[in-house]
This record gives structure tokens, sequence and C-alpha cells, in this order.
């Protein structure tokens, strides 16, 4: 007996619990149902999410920028005025003045040109008839021959004659050549300032008929 009532006791217990257990469970299917629980949640969720992200966004934000640095213009200071006197040097008046006092030698004036004469035919010169040659006679040959000729202060030639223009006739240059030369000491000597004085010159040897 004692045995049995044990027993039933322990399952009247259990059976209590059993059926709160189920009812615990049936309210809890009616909150989801009806959304009881949900605005229990709502009540008591909102301060501890408000506080959670207020201070993630807290966290999370930038630090605020720097304040813009304004540089000041540079002030620009004008220089100063400063003069200098400069001790005048009083040596250079001297130097000057030694030097516009010293003498100085005029250039001796160019000598002016001399008066020269060229040399030519003098007293006694031979006649070109002659030394006419015969063969330009007969063939009827005329022309001038011009010979160039060096004579001394004496008047006698110093070198050879040399034709310096043609007569057009080797007869009339041949002759030419033998005028000049035995004409020598009988030439007229070039002078300068007066003086008999060596010197070159052409002169004309005409052989013409008459």
């Amino acid at each position: 007996m004692v045995a049995l009532e044990h027993d039933s006791q322990f399952l009247t217990r259990r059976g209590a619990v059993l059926i709160v257990i189920v009812a615990l469970h049936i309210f809890i299917f009616w909150a989801l149902a009806t959304g009881l629980a949900r605005k229990a949640i709502e009540v008591l969720a909102p301060p501890i999410q408000t506080d959670i992200v207020q201070e993630e966004q807290k966290k999370f934000e930038p630090p605020p920028p720097p304040p813009p640095t304004f540089e000041k213009p540079p002030v620009e200071v004008p220089p100063p005025d400063v003069t200098i006197d400069m001790p005048v040097e009083t040596t250079q008046s001297t130097a000057i003045t030694n030097v516009t006092t010293k003498h100085v030698e005029a250039a001796p004036a160019p000598k002016a040109p001399g008066v020269k004469t060229p040399a030519g035919p003098g007293k006694g010169f031979p006649n070109s008839e002659d030394y006419y040659p015969q063969a330009s006679k007969r063939l009827g040959e005329e022309g001038m021959a011009v010979v160039g000729v060096c004579v001394d202060p004496s008047g006698k030639l110093t070198g050879a004659p040399t034709i310096a223009k043609s007569s057009g006739s080797p007869r009339l240059d041949e002759g030419a050549l033998k005028l000049a030369t035995a004409a020598s000491g009988r030439y007229k000597p070039a002078t300068e300032d007066g003086k008999p004085v060596s010197a070159c010159n052409s002169i004309g040897i005409r052989f013409q008929l008459r």
C-alpha cells in the first residue's frame, strides 16, 4: 500500500509538470501566431539595440577634418636707401696734366715726290732713214716699232734693247733694234730732281718712205 501511494504522488507531480510544459508551448505558439511575442521583444529590445547601433556608429565615424590653415602673404620690405661716398682720387688730374703739358714732336711731313723726266733720244741720235731695210723699201713696208731701252746716267745702254710693240714687219723690227743699239751713248738719261739716274723707257722708231 505504501508503494502504490508513493507512485501515485510521483505520477501526479509528473503529470502536472507535463501539463505546465504543454501549456507553456501552447502559449508560445499562440504568442508567435498572434505577434504578441514580437511586440514584447520590440518593447524590450529597442533601447539595447539603439545603444549598440549608436556606439557602433560612433566607433566607425571618421575623425573630423583638420581646420584649414591660412598662410600669410610675405611682406616685402623695401631695401634701405644707402648712399656711399667714394673718395675722389686727385692723382688722375695730375697724370692728365703731365700728359697734356708734355711736348709731343710732330711727325715729319711726307717728302714731296721729286720731279722726274724719262730717258729718250739725245743729241746726235741716229736717223731712222740710215737703218731702213732695203727690202722693206722695195716692198713699200712702213711702220713704227716700239723699243724698250735701259739707260744709265751717262746715256749709255745697260742692256740689249727689246721690242715692246712690233711694227708688223720683222724686217722693220730688226732695223729698229739696230738703230737703238747704235744710239748707245747718245741717249738723254732720265733725271730725278734735276740729277741723272738710271732708268728704263720705251721709244718709238718710225720707218716711212719719202
